[in-house]
């Protein structure tokens, strides 16, 4: 895991908003992730590869559609990154 990439990718609000909805909602294609922001279907794919290329979210190609969902190993490294800094 590169720490600068993926606290490059986690300072935009919609990328937060994205991490959270997917955490919720589990596996969702672009077009349903869309539906949730006032933002275009582009621009969150934008953040989608963002995200994917800091190693935050999954894409998997299913049927006609690509759907995305959490790394939830990157989230645990982290973790232990912040835990480093308290611990003595």
């Amino acid at each position: 895991m590169d720490n600068d990439t993926v606290f490059k990718a986690l300072s935009d609000k919609n990328r937060r908003q994205i991490i959270k909805l997917l955490r919720k909602q589990g596996e969702m294609s672009v077009g349903q992730i869309t539906e949730k922001f006032t933002i275009s279907q582009p621009a969150i794919s934008d953040h989608l590869k963002v995200l994917k290329n800091a190693g935050l979210v999954y894409s998997e190609k299913k049927g006609q559609f690509i759907e995305y969902s959490l790394n939830t190993s990157v989230f645990e490294e982290l973790i232990t990154f912040f835990l480093d800094f308290i611990k003595k």
